[in-house]
């Protein structure tokens, strides 16, 4: 009997993937362990390795499909095996149906009202409805009201597990993810239409659904919506598609822009000092540590100790409220050929400046090489994102949802500058601060960013905070 192939758990945090490109052709032998699928997350690309031995057979998803993990993609047995229609069900659906509806789809099981236990319960609209145990506790599991479940049980006013079993299958398919968005932003999802793999509802339904109505405008004249003239083919020297990574940097973006009210904060900074600072600890301690400190270590545990001080941009914003949060966790924009990621480091003001160079740079060498695991790309309360090295000296970086605001970090440059009425050469450091309006004022944003600007002109503040 074939194996089947299903997406793994990639982590606590990830619940669908959209699938990738199949990295060997359908009907090939494969060994236990090879990368046979690309996967993707809203963070990075993984690959999906063969856990049998055998020739692989495709099941009916396409690339940019999104589906859930443990949906099974394909199976691998014999060269004339196929996938059946029935190897579509994910292998936690199988489990919880087996388990379930064994003792109920059993003859005796149904032979006389005797044979299930019933019991009146309270449904959600205040009537009293006869359920067995079991199709009480699905219900109670899956969220289910009993009074919208036809019964089908002894004297047919009695639910059992399987008539709640065939509400769930007629019901919408929704994701995990989505089911918890859309309870957040207090949408039924009943009534969303899915887009995903066989109607079902995907976290781009709802946020689609919650995405405000943009203002009326006046009809456009139709000479106006003449596209313009398509390029000859042989200026397109290549044409990259929006999907996988791409499509969800774009997708997840265009929801920030949208969603947020954002306000920019632009300040330049004298970091002479920092600089100095900087250059003396490199000198100390390179050798002993195994890495040179960079500004962007020095500068991160400056803004995890001004997000103590400030907790108010530590936070996020939930359908009914502001939430602030205890732990600090940094995330660290890192630029890959996959895209932008953004590692994120744990209790970032809890850690000393070695810990946390160690680990910021290995997970931006396994984000870079693909090896990151998604849980370590999840979980970020502040973002902060460099172009200096770029030659950047300013740059409106776009909010990494939920979190409420991002740093932008420009290039230190010399500048001439006046100082006590004399005109004098300093290193100028600028850095943007882009903000949720609706989370931070102006005036406590300003404040925050003033207290990192005291900390780097005077970097022996870090020892006191």
């Amino acid at each position: 009997m074939p194996e089947q192939l299903i997406v793994p758990k990639l982590g606590q945090t990830v619940e669908e993937v959209t699938i990738g490109d199949w990295l060997v052709p359908d009907g090939t032998e494969v060994s236990v362990g090879q990368e046979v699928l690309n996967v993707e997350t809203d963070k990075a690309t993984y690959a999906v390795e063969s856990t049998a031995a055998g020739f692989i057979h495709f099941g009916p998803v396409e690339v940019g499909d999104i589906v859930p993990v443990f949906t099974v993609v394909a199976v691998i047995g014999a060269q004339n095996d196929v996938f059946a229609a029935g190897d579509a069900a994910t292998q936690t659906e199988i489990a919880t149906v087996a388990q379930e509806t064994a003792p109920e789809s059993s003859p005796a099981a149904t032979t006389s009202p005797a044979a299930i236990p019933q019991t009146a319960v309270a449904a959600g609209n205040g009537e009293r409805v006869f359920a067995s145990p079991r199709a009480r506790a699905l219900a109670a599991k899956k969220g289910v009201d009993l009074a919208e479940v036809t019964a089908t049980g002894p004297g047919g006013d009695r639910i059992i597990e399987r008539d709640v079993l065939a509400y769930l299958e007629d019901r919408p398919k929704v994701t995990p993810v989505a089911r918890r968005l859309a309870a957040e932003a207090g949408l039924d999802v009943m009534e969303l239409s899915g887009s995903g793999p066989g109607g079902r509802i995907t976290r781009r339904d709802v946020e689609a659904a919650t995405r405000p109505a943009g203002p009326a405008v006046a009809p456009v004249p139709a000479a106006a919506l003449t596209p313009p003239a398509i390029l000859p083919p042989a200026e397109v020297s290549e044409r990259v598609p929006l999907k996988g990574i791409r499509g969800i940097i774009a997708d997840r973006m265009a929801t920030s822009v949208h969603t947020t009210a954002r306000v920019t904060l632009v300040m330049e900074i004298d970091a002479t000092e920092f600089v100095a600072a900087r250059e003396r600890l490199k000198a100390a301690v390179t050798e002993h540590w195994g890495f040179a400190p960079g500004f962007n270590d020095l500068l991160a545990k400056i803004v995890a100790s001004a997000l103590r001080q400030h907790p108010y941009m530590n936070a996020r914003l939930t359908a009914d409220a502001i939430e602030h949060l205890s732990a600090i966790n940094m995330g660290m924009a890192v630029d890959t050929e996959r895209g932008l990621m953004v590692p994120v480091i744990q209790d970032a003001d809890q850690k000393g400046l070695r810990q946390f160079g160690l680990e910021f740079r290995d997970l931006a060498e396994r984000a870079r090489s693909g090896k990151i695991l998604p849980d370590e790309l999840s979980g970020g309360t502040f973002t902060i994102t460099s172009l200096g090295m770029f030659d950047i000296d300013a740059f409106t970086p776009v909010i990494n949802l939920p979190e409420a605001a991002i740093l932008g970090v420009g290039r230190i440059m010399p500048k001439a500058v006046v100082r006590d009425g004399e005109i004098v050469a300093r290193q100028m450091w600028t850095l943007s601060l882009v903000f949720d309006h609706r989370l931070v004022d102006g005036a406590p944003a300003a404040r925050f960013l003033q207290t990192i600007k005291r900390t780097i002109e005077e970097p022996l503040l870090l020892l006191a905070s």
